[in-house]
């Protein structure tokens, strides 16, 4: 089964496909021994209850967005790009560095927030364009790099938050947490409400504008047609003078941007200190809103939506219902297997 297979599957599968994985998941919290209708009341209140709770997932679907967008981009041109975790963690990592000792704190609203998030657009691509030179100079097959180099990228996090001389907070009694110090105010993204009450950042502002960018990227520009000639045919594309090799690099190096904003707007819009683990396993859940999205961008906001919801209902769930999130994953990866069987399915019909 090709990677084209997935992306030329019906809308109308897909939904189905969600459906399915929800009534698999209802049959999972029955065999847990849980209330049926307390969990599904939890699963709303969490998701949909309170202003409080939509901003979240909001914020939340914003992260997955800007990882499934990146992904699409890729995927244009041929790659599986699944680094998406390492990028958020890289770029989380720059933007704190930036925010506290770049001299963010000293610069004019809006520069001051605006500048460590390049920062970390600029590490997620510096990032995710390592795996692009290995697979243009080495063959360096694209999966396995952009995940070990997921790997690295974690583990370089938590030696950062535990080191004294490179982020770690100054140690004052021996119960300091291993993390780095609160970013200032000014370098946080302000809220788009104002309120903490609901407090949807300026975050989704940029990740919409993104989408859009992404859009002209891939269906109305030079570019966008020179990634599709690269990703059906790289052959055909090198005989046409397209720099096969340069394409391949920019298209993971802007997936790696995409992904390293991802992480410091997690920093500066919501947790505003850099943690081991920070990351949340965000950017796997990206890396399956990009695959259900078909290539398209307005795929890439409906699947962010939806897993942003998931996963803050799922939350919910555990504390109210006592049913583990670790359920939320398996329906999210229930989706996936579902898909991923009705283009097995529909390729076998076609034959």
């Amino acid at each position: 089964m090709t990677k084209r297979n997935l992306t030329q599957i019906p809308g109308a599968i897909q939904i189905l496909s969600v459906l399915a994985a929800f009534f698999v998941g209802l049959l999972l919290i029955l065999a847990t021994g849980a209330s049926l209708s307390q969990s599904v009341t939890a699963f709303v209140q969490g998701a949909f209850g309170t202003g409080y709770s939509i901003s979240v997932s909001i914020n939340r679907a914003v992260i997955f967005a800007l990882v499934g967008l990146g992904f699409i981009i890729a995927a244009r041109a041929g790659l599986t790009n699944v680094g998406g975790e390492g990028q958020i963690a890289i770029g989380g990592m720059a933007a704190t560095a930036v925010a506290l000792y770049g001299g963010a704190e000293g610069l004019l609203w809006p520069f001051s927030f605006l500048y460590p998030m390049v920062a970390a657009c600029i590490a997620g691509a510096v990032w995710a364009g390592i795996a692009g030179f290995l697979k243009v100079r080495a063959g360096t097959n694209e999966v396995i790099s952009t995940l070990l180099l997921s790997f690295i990228a974690i583990w370089l996090v938590y030696w950062s938050v535990q080191s004294p001389v490179l982020l770690r907070q100054p140690m004052t009694s021996a119960a300091t947490l291993p993390e780095s110090l609160s970013i200032p105010v000014t370098t946080q993204i302000p809220l788009l409400t104002g309120s903490y009450a609901s407090p949807v950042t300026a975050g989704a502002i940029v990740a919409l504008i993104l989408a859009i960018f992404t859009w002209v990227l891939l269906g109305r520009s030079i570019f966008g047609f020179r990634l599709r000639m690269v990703g059906e045919n790289p052959t055909a594309a090198l005989r046409a003078g397209v720099s096969v090799d340069r394409d391949m690099v920019l298209a993971l190096a802007i997936a790696g941007a995409f992904g390293g904003l991802a992480g410091a707007m997690m920093i500066q819009g919501e947790q505003y200190a850099l943690k081991a683990g920070f990351s949340s396993n965000y950017g796997f859940d990206g890396l399956v809103v990009g695959l259900l999205a078909r290539g398209r961008v307005s795929g890439v906001i409906l699947g962010a939506l939806l897993f942003g919801f998931l996963r803050s209902g799922g939350i919910m769930m555990e504390m109210a219902a006592s049913v583990p999130t670790a359920l939320v994953q398996i329906v999210q990866g229930l989706i996936v297997i579902f898909v991923a069987g009705a283009a097995y399915w529909l390729e076998g019909k076609r034959r």
